[in-house]
């Protein structure tokens, strides 16, 4: 393992930066594309920019977090990294498929590894109809915004949005309520991982509506469609007894 090919990647933060000069010096960095696995040090933030940017090379990619948020990311060390990566468990994740059509009829497609998330864009309360798989389930749902999660994405804007924690593996969704108003008593609801849940704003004029997909934001939507994406894989590595799967069960109970 010691000859194993290592592409370096680092946010832009100081301590990131600097992690990669050391690292790149020790084990060799090479392009990503020749690559047998990319070593990204940042945050969560950092890490989910990385998993887009590199999901055409089929390429594990392992975190160390040195970042804020480290919650898809192995902790920091420098010492025996290819034996690292040679002990490392592979977490396999679908990300969610995003089409949002603007009021002005242009429509915008997007990844989310996360969640993909509805959010009113003006003072007054956003007001959806939501649909699944073709038929309608909720006439009106009167709220801050609602969102869609993958497990892995499960722990982030979607627990604290008082949505569950979904098992890695469960081939489920999460649709949960931002602040909903009415039905008051709403949270949300479990999809299977195959379902197609489509939001349609109503009054997009006077209540104005954004989506976002992993921070990339799309404003005055008039209607947003997800799904799963079976056809991207993202490949994630963690230390043995430290995967996603075991850091969601842990969320649980602290």
């Amino acid at each position: 393992m010691d000859e194993v090919r290592i592409a370096f990647t680092a946010s832009e933060g100081d301590l990131a930066q600097a992690a990669r000069e050391r690292l790149a010096a020790r084990y060799g960095d090479v392009p990503m594309t020749e690559a047998e696995v990319i070593v990204a040090l940042g945050g969560d933030g950092f890490m989910l920019q990385t998993l887009h940017g590199t999901q055409a090379l089929d390429v594990p990619v392992y975190g160390m977090n040195r970042g804020t948020v480290g919650f898809l990311m192995n902790s920091y060390a420098e010492d025996d990294l290819p034996a690292r990566l040679a002990a490392a468990e592979e977490t396999v994740i679908n990300p969610l498929a995003m089409t949002a059509l603007g009021v002005d009829g242009e429509v915008t497609r997007a990844l989310a590894i996360n969640e993909v998330s509805l959010l009113r864009a003006g003072p007054q309360a956003a007001k959806l109809r939501i649909s699944v798989d073709g038929r309608v389930r909720l006439e009106e749902l009167v709220c801050d915004g609602a969102l869609v999660a993958t497990p892995a994405g499960s722990t982030a804007y979607n627990y604290s949005s008082h949505g569950p924690v979904l098992p890695v593996g469960s081939d489920v969704l999460a649709l949960t309520a931002i602040a909903p108003f009415r039905p008051r008593r709403w949270r949300g609801a479990l999809l299977r991982k195959t379902a197609e849940v489509k939001f349609e704003v109503m009054e997009p004029e006077k209540r104005p509506v954004m989506a976002d997909a992993d921070s990339r934001s799309v404003r005055n939507v008039a209607e947003v469609t997800i799904r799963s994406e079976p056809e991207v894989a993202h490949h994630l590595l963690f230390d043995p007894g430290h995967g996603l799967e075991e850091r969601l069960i842990r969320e649980q109970f602290l």
